[in-house]
């Protein structure tokens, strides 16, 4: 299956996103992502949080006048003489609107085994412009470039579109390959390795396939020293409705066990209050120790692999 999704070219993939119109349910895009790769699986799994970020700037009748407001202010801000008045007069006299882009990122799975980091990750843009604020508000203006560029109070107008939605290609991840680069820059390893390590020793791995659940967001941070550092965050997809769960306070045996097995259930596999604790979603950290003292005392509830997954995480506690 590996071999098939390496068909799966960037390149081939970028063209694919210009040449396809943006619709709601993205159909069109993964059925022309999936003739890349005909025998290979792919599914959308997760379409992230909206994002918003600063647009270019168009004038009253729609028609472009930049790209990128803030390559703009900064040019026109030096033909001004470095005069912010001079800038905010003209804009004014123009009536430049400035445009904003919002959008999701979707994120789609290629399966390539079934260990949790065998998985291509392929991360698309799908974004619309729309304009909705003068540039500079007449009654409030700016009193420096930074507030020129993302003005505070707006004075905002009835937005309109500015083409259509489209989409645009962010990277391809094969996690296996990812993941082992990631390894080789931390001495100690990574917590998202641990947590993919866990869960493929794990009752979980048994019944659940680990990209249905959770992804990755690459990302870099900088160094103690400036150097630019490739990092990554486990990322969870879970669409069903999880309840928070209960306090564990003065829970033990059967109380204690009724309480993980029903958590357990809403997700859909065993241990699955372990990983949501972990990464620090609904599960409080005091679970794990809770848990732990119960098992190692007068109750034997959880199967032999993952008590020793507990214990190591109890003797050595890491969060991602």
């Amino acid at each position: 299956m590996a071999s098939q999704a390496s068909q799966l070219n960037g390149q081939e993939i970028a063209k694919i996103c210009k040449q396809t119109l943006a619709n709601s349910d993205n159909e069109a895009l993964l059925t022309k992502i999936q003739a890349l790769s005909p025998n290979t699986p792919i599914r959308l799994g997760r379409t992230g949080n909206e994002w918003y970020r600063l647009g270019g700037i168009v004038d009253k009748t729609g028609h472009r006048i930049a790209d990128d407001l803030v390559e703009w202010t900064e040019r026109t801000y030096i033909e001004c003489g470095r005069n912010l008045q001079t800038l905010i007069d003209h804009a004014r006299a123009q009536s430049l609107i400035a445009t904003r882009q919002t959008g999701n990122t979707l994120h789609f799975i290629v399966q390539t085994g079934t260990n949790a980091e065998q998985f291509i990750q392929i991360d698309i843009d799908k974004t619309q412009e729309a304009a909705d604020r003068f540039l500079v508000n007449e009654h409030c203006p700016p009193e420096d470039l930074e507030e020129f560029i993302d003005p505070l109070d707006p004075e905002c107008i009835d937005a309109f579109n500015i083409g259509t939605a489209r989409y645009s290609y962010r990277r391809k991840t094969d996690v296996e390959v990812f993941m082992t680069e990631i390894n080789k820059y931390h001495p100690n390893e990574h917590p998202a390795q641990r947590f993919m390590d866990d869960w493929n020793r794990s009752s979980a791995n048994q019944q659940a396939i680990f990209s249905n659940d959770w992804i990755i967001r690459p990302f870099r941070n900088t160094g103690r020293f400036g150097e630019q550092i490739i990092n990554v965050e486990i990322i969870n997809t879970q669409q069903k409705n999880v309840t928070q769960f209960e306090d564990v306070m003065g829970k033990k045996g059967l109380a204690l066990n009724n309480l993980l097995m029903r958590f357990d259930r809403q997700v859909g596999y065993p241990f699955a209050w372990f990983f949501y604790m972990t990464k620090g979603d609904l599960v409080p950290i005091q679970t794990g120790l809770t848990v732990y003292k119960d098992i190692t005392g007068d109750y034997s509830y959880l199967p032999e692999r993952d008590a020793t997954i507990l214990k190591d995480w109890v003797t050595n506690p890491y969060r991602v």
